[in-house]
């Protein structure tokens, strides 16, 4: 007789459930990246637009007409150009993909930016998903490396607004890909494609090259172990196409060192220790210039602003792969496995070591090492797997551990959500993030300069349906719609409504609370809208800058970035790039050289 129907039904429904478990974990990390994708598309238009975003146009420009050979615009062709030793790889294509789509209005190329820049970050996660589950053989594993990347606050809005340290966060993860990838394969295609990525990824930054050693030492160790002659024949082949493919991709994707290549990587790298360009950064409290910042920035840094449960993880993957190594020393040289963690250590503790010895000029929080945060979350999920192997030794099943792990992604994708689109100023416990006149005073935050697109738009709801003429600079008012921002009027000299002016210093007296200015907070920068005749500047002032604004044009800039830099002897003095005098914060600061 046949089975009652309830019977093949419940049959039948444990099957489904089964199914549909396995390809959620199967499908999951594609799944995931989808939702992620989506949902970037609605949000690229919320984060405004970058202090550097114009220069990283201007750079991609500069490239392309020295590539097209018209260089009658745009810095005189490269050779004259101060940030012509910057990587195009990411930058060209976006201001191809501008052209291509025709995009003209401001607001339409931002938003175009944002969200290819947010795209490829996602692609970068997929690879760290995927590198994950070959790394572990455990696809909850690759799940949680891939949500932890995903999901670090600070990076997440990075991902949208910042064009260099990002891209080059997500190429790395794809070349550590490729890397395993060429060594399990170990194929002349496999090899191929890990040049081209080591080529791009140096090009991005020259950071990069990191790998260009590391890939030669583990096929030095494979030849030490090899075989016969065949053998030794073919792993040669593929180190010599592995160093041809990345010197090519490098060499063409890098247009100012056409004429000069080994000139342009001594001056590169030169430039990545010591960079000409010196600000005053505002770290625990103290105002330091970039190049005299203590040893522990970076770490200190990464610290206070990674969520607690990705640090307790990632401390414990890393410990997990010394242990390891300590344990059994000779299985480095054999062990593949073992070989790939331990080059996810170095990839991890090397650089900003390195930054610490060298006093390499570093500001803008950690951003000059949010790359090493790729290898932090795959030795983060193997910290977890080495958690719940060891639970499982003491007679206790892991799903607890698991569970826990699940719970504490799931409040860290709540807190993002709730502090969306400020997840740039994110901090965890170790400081004291409840007190905004404490955070404020302590470290300097939006140096992008955006919440002057809140401010902006506040102020347009204040005044409904009014036109207003406004002091801003104008990528200011770009972060806004063209419906939006058609109500606002550029200033011209002293006629305006309103000012909008960036306070950098907490002593300013503009910093203290007052209802009657409309302005938003991030932490320590604080964005004031006033009416200008609140903001003029006494006589005396406004000849103190005449003069500093007179002397500095008599000297060529020595340095180009959020100021330009003059030198007059022993001094340098910072003058707002195209600022008149009038303007209160036209000169920055300056500096007495010994």
């Amino acid at each position: 007789m046949f089975p009652p129907l309830r019977h093949i039904a419940l049959r039948l429904s444990g099957v489904s459930r089964a199914a549909a478990q396995n390809f959620l974990i199967a499908r999951g990390g594609l799944l995931i990246c989808v939702l992620f994708a989506l949902g970037g598309l609605a949000l690229a238009g919320d984060y405004g637009i970058g202090l550097d975003a114009p220069i990283q146009r201007r750079i991609a420009q500069a490239n392309l007409n020295y590539i097209l050979g018209q260089t009658s615009s745009v810095a005189q062709g490269l050779s004259l150009y101060s940030d012509r030793f910057y990587g195009v790889a990411f930058e060209l294509p976006l201001l191809l993909a501008e052209r291509a789509l025709g995009l003209t209005d401001s607001y339409s190329t931002g938003r175009l930016r944002s969200t290819l820049t947010h795209l490829f970050f996602i692609v970068g996660a997929f690879f760290c998903y995927r590198l994950a589950w070959r790394l572990f053989d455990n696809r909850l594993l690759a799940l949680l490396a891939l949500l932890l990347f995903l999901l670090h606050p600070r990076l997440y809005a990075h991902s949208y607004l910042n064009s260099k340290d990002l891209p080059f966060l997500a190429l790395l993860v794809i070349a550590l890909y490729l890397l395993e990838r060429a060594f399990r394969r170990d194929t002349m295609g496999a090899f191929l494609l890990l040049g081209i990525a080591v080529g791009l990824l140096t090009n991005l930054r020259i950071m990069g090259i990191m790998l260009f050693p590391a890939v030669i030492a583990m096929r030095g160790l494979d030849l030490f172990y090899a075989g016969g002659g065949p053998e030794r024949k073919r792993l040669l082949r593929t180190a010599g196409l592995f160093i041809l493919a990345a010197g090519l991709t490098w060499y063409a994707a890098t247009p100012y060192a056409w004429t000069n290549p080994v000139n342009y990587l001594a001056v590169n790298l030169d430039l990545t220790i010591n960079h000409p360009t010196i600000v005053a950064v505002l770290f625990q409290g103290q105002r330091i210039f970039s190049d005299q910042l203590p040893p522990h920035y970076a770490v200190t840094w990464f610290g206070i602003t990674t969520p607690p449960l990705i640090l307790l993880l990632g401390f414990i993957g890393m410990s997990y792969v010394v242990a390891r190594v300590f344990r059994r020393p000779g299985a480095v040289f054999r062990n593949t496995r073992l070989r790939f963690a331990l080059l996810l250590l170095a990839c991890g503790l090397l650089p900003p070591l390195a930054a610490a010895v060298l006093g390499s000029n570093q500001y803008g929080d950690w951003r000059h090492s949010y790359f090493i945060y790729a290898p932090f979350c795959l030795l983060a999920a193997g910290g977890l797997g080495g958690l719940a192997a060891a639970w499982h030794q003491q007679c206790r099943r892991p799903a607890g551990v698991y569970g826990l792990t699940a719970l504490g992604v799931g409040l860290i994708a709540l807190q993002l959500i709730q502090i969306h689109p400020v997840q740039y100023n994110y901090f965890n416990f170790l400081v004291d993030r409840t007190t905004p006149e404490y955070l404020r005073t302590q470290y300097r935050l939006d140096y992008w300069q955006l919440a002057a697109k809140g401010a902006l738009a506040r102020l347009l709801e204040s005044h409904p349906g009014e036109p207003l003429v406004v002091r801003a600079e104008g990528r200011h008012i770009s972060a806004l719609p063209a419906a939006v921002r058609q109500r606002l009027q550029p200033a011209a000299g002293q006629n305006a409504d309103y000012d909008l002016t960036y306070s950098l210093d907490p002593s300013q007296p503009d910093l203290a609370f007052n209802s009657e200015y409309r302005r938003q907070i991030y932490n320590n920068t604080l964005v004031t809208v006033r009416p200008l005749q609140d903001a003029r500047m006494t006589a005396a002032a406004i000849d103190a800058y005449q003069e500093i604004y007179r002397q500095a044009l008599d000297d060529e800039p020595i340095i180009r970035a959020d100021y330009d830099v003059y030198r007059h002897g022993h001094r340098l003095t910072f003058v707002r790039e195209n600022c008149p005098p009038e303007e209160p914060d036209a000169w920055f600061s300056a500096r007495l050289f010994p």
